[in-house]
């Protein structure tokens, strides 16, 4: 017997007022898998990840977490779903360290200054963990907010171009980091212009157009954005 899908969406349609940005989406992503998402610039991309996580209402069709329509407010989908959409999501006042702390004891971690100084550590943060974010760098921001959302607990994790400012070494420890995530059975969902990160990490692929949403193995989107 199959599993049912953590996440499901059926010829969704997302955009802004009654304009679609791109074709319908349809898919379903299992637990313990990693769903890329590629396309253009301009696709879509960041409007179909706002709408599989609640952010933004579908136009038309519909998006289901664990078999429920997705509502963003409710706190059972809260709880459960992490994501990095913006970098600078962040408390002002709050330094690094100070907003990781606040992020993982809102969300029950046993021991959250363990936790905060292994996402510091893993991230390389130490020397600015006590900076305020307006002080870090635009790399540093993006590394403070993965940290945000890895220290706490989740079970599906969406990331709008998680390697984006990170250097070439740190994007290859993401990836392994995010793998070893969907390994202990953990959803991801991520967009992704690099082709390396994408083939480390993706077990689908979405690819994101006006003419037709698809699924694809991960050697396919990769050999396509290589061309592009």
């Amino acid at each position: 017997m199959t599993a049912a899908p953590l996440l499901d969406a059926a010829e969704l349609s997302v955009g802004y007022g009654e304009l679609p940005v791109c074709a319908p989406v349809t898919v379903a992503v299992a637990a313990g898998t990693a769903l890329g998402v590629v396309g253009p610039n301009g696709a879509g991309k960041s409007t179909v990840l706002q709408t599989l996580v609640g952010l933004l209402p579908p136009l038309s069709g519909t998006v289901r977490f664990e078999g429920r329509d997705v509502d963003e407010r409710e706190a059972p989908f809260r709880r459960a779903v992490a994501t990095v959409l913006d970098d600078d999501a962040f408390f002002p006042s709050l330094t690094g360290v100070e907003h990781l702390l606040l992020t993982a004891r809102g969300h029950g971690v046993a021991d959250p200054e363990q936790a905060v100084a292994a996402e510091i550590e893993a991230f390389g943060m130490a020397e600015r963990a006590g900076a305020l974010p307006s002080a870090l760098s635009s790399g540093q921001r993006r590394r403070l907010a993965l940290a945000a959302a890895l220290v706490r607990p989740f079970r599906l994790l969406v990331l709008d171009e998680p390697e984006r400012r990170l250097d070439a070494q740190m994007r290859r420890r993401l990836a392994a980091r995010l793998s070893a995530v969907v390994a202990e059975g953990a959803t991801v969902i991520f967009a992704s212009h690099d082709p390396d990160f994408l083939g480390a990490l993706a077990t689908r692929v979405l690819i994101v157009d006006d003419d037709a949403c698809r699924v694809v193995r991960p050697a396919e989107a990769v050999a396509a954005l290589h061309e592009g």
